[in-house]
């Protein structure tokens, strides 16, 4: 018999019901109860950023993070960064401005580490967008591009 819990999560400014698994994570909860497959699936050990998404402004890993700790706290994914009219978010435009994907799997995680980034602070210089832009893993190689859209981004934010 599998036991369930009910949540409220508030998922890009909208309220969600659950019934869950109290073992379920908030990347699974969302791909999977809610349809929000933005956020990818890759190492499931948080090991490669794939599925980073913010929690109050934060940038955590979902597959680290149980859906249970999200209830009473903002959850913004991918899909909640565009502004509602469509228009991408500052960050979503300069990814495509300097291809800073190649494959695309792990640009979800890339753009909301990336938001998270510039919002702390940590884009004095490309080596330091590359530290902390680190718990991102692109397997093709796109971290130059990366790195450009990053630093063009934060002088936007300036």
């Amino acid at each position: 018999m599998t036991r369930t819990i009910n949540l409220k999560l508030d998922i890009n400014a909208t309220s969600h019901a659950l019934a869950v698994d109290p073992r379920a994570t908030l990347l699974d909860a969302l791909r999977e109860n809610l349809a929000l497959t933005g956020t990818k699936k890759g190492c499931d050990q948080g090991q490669c950023g794939a599925c980073t998404v913010h929690i109050d402004g934060r940038r955590v890993l979902a597959c680290l993070t149980l859906a249970a700790q999200a209830e009473g706290r903002q959850v913004t994914t991918i899909e909640g960064l565009a502004a509602a009219d469509g228009s991408l978010h500052p960050v979503q435009a300069a990814f495509l401005e300097h291809d800073a994907f190649q494959c695309g799997y792990c640009t979800p995680g890339q753009i909301m580490s990336a938001v998270g980034c510039i919002f702390e602070g940590h884009t004095g210089s490309d080596s330091e967008i590359r530290e902390y832009m680190s718990g991102n893993l692109c397997r093709c190689g796109a971290h130059n591009g990366i790195v450009a859209a990053v630093r063009e981004a934060a002088e936007l934010a300036r």
